[in-house]
């Protein structure tokens, strides 16, 4: 149903936006595309998802206790959209963008550890506030930044999705994996629209919805794993490819005495062109990437002993690896 929604709701988003004249021109050497691309896919994406997750909840066990869990990840979710709305139609500075995500991401760290909804927390209060707040914000702007080809965060925001999904399912965490596979849903069917040549982009706003979705959902998950660092281990695991591409480009630019808060030519996908890939091609590379770490996590989920402890240090040594190699291929033409 997400994935069908959002493919309709799609269509009169796209003939809004280029009513409005909400269009992505490359009229910066950033760019890539040749033609105006209009931006406002994320609206749909963010309707699909919480129309659904919404119906879902009053359908099955509308009670005072599921409706605020789904609230505490979609509201706070449409708010940092709302911005990133803002962003695209008006354009925001990076300060006050950052500082707006930091106050979002704390009013959640808030509500999720008063309510004790962490899946696995520290003993320190102070420290799981601040550990929430840095990751909240640190994926939103991953998945934003991962957003520069046709087709690439979509695509994998819905693997992580999935990878979500599977673990909380097998978990018993129902309201968890009910708003993951809505999620990979409505990705999926977004992507339809946004793969090479896209017709439309998800913009900030549906970058930093996602963003928050994710984010919170990887917090919320409890994978019951012993010892417990391995079950945090698997978070990073499953976002491994926007944080290997948020990563690499903040350290080039850094590297060459630049803003990270500016876009650029250095992220996993320009550089993957640059190496000869088309932008087809890379965007399946990065599926494949995103693949192949969530079944590592999901390896780790399901083998926690021995063969867990190896895939935890194996995802390591790839993520360290493809760091390396990433870095050495040239930031700019």
């Amino acid at each position: 149903m997400a994935l069908a929604l959002t493919g309709l709701l799609t269509w009169p988003v796209r003939a809004l936006a280029i009513r409005i004249g909400a269009m992505d021109r490359p009229n910066l050497e950033r760019k890539t595309q040749k033609e105006p691309v209009p931006y406002l896919g994320g609206v749909s994406i963010a309707l699909a998802v919480t129309i659904l997750t919404y119906a879902g909840v009053i359908a099955s066990d509308f009670t005072t206790t599921n409706f605020p869990l789904a609230s505490y990840v979609l509201i706070p979710a449409l708010i940092m959209g709302l911005m990133g709305l803002v962003d695209d139609l008006r354009g925001l500075p990076a300060l006050p963008r950052l500082v707006f995500q930091t106050l979002v991401a704390l009013g959640v760290a808030i509500v999720l550890v008063k309510t004790d909804t962490v899946g696995e927390a520290f003993g320190d209060s102070i420290l799981n506030h601040a550990l929430t707040v840095l990751w909240i914000v640190g994926i939103c702007n991953s998945i934003n930044f991962f957003d520069n080809l046709d087709g690439g965060a979509a695509g994998t925001v819905a693997v992580v999705a999935l990878g979500i999904f599977y673990i909380a399912y097998n978990g018993g965490q129902e309201s968890i994996s009910a708003l993951a596979i809505v999620t990979a849903g409505a990705t999926l069917g977004f992507l339809i629209w946004n793969k090479q040549p896209a017709k439309i982009y998800m913009g900030d706003a549906g970058a930093l919805f996602l963003g928050v979705v994710i984010s919170v959902l990887t917090i919320r998950v409890n994978p019951g794993i012993n010892p417990s660092w391995k079950s945090l281990a698997l978070m990073p695991i499953l976002l491994a490819v926007p944080i290997l591409d948020t990563t690499v480009a903040v350290t080039s630019r850094l590297y060459r005495g630049l803003t990270p808060f500016n876009g650029g030519k250095d992220h996993l996908s320009h550089r993957l062109v640059r190496k000869g890939a088309t932008h087809k091609t890379a965007a399946i590379l990065l599926w494949a990437g995103s693949a192949l770490f969530a079944l590592l996590a999901i390896g780790i989920y399901n083998y926690p002993a021995n063969i867990g402890t190896l895939l935890v240090y194996l995802s390591g040594v790839i993520w360290v690896g493809a760091l390396i190699t990433f870095l050495r291929i040239p930031s700019e033409d």
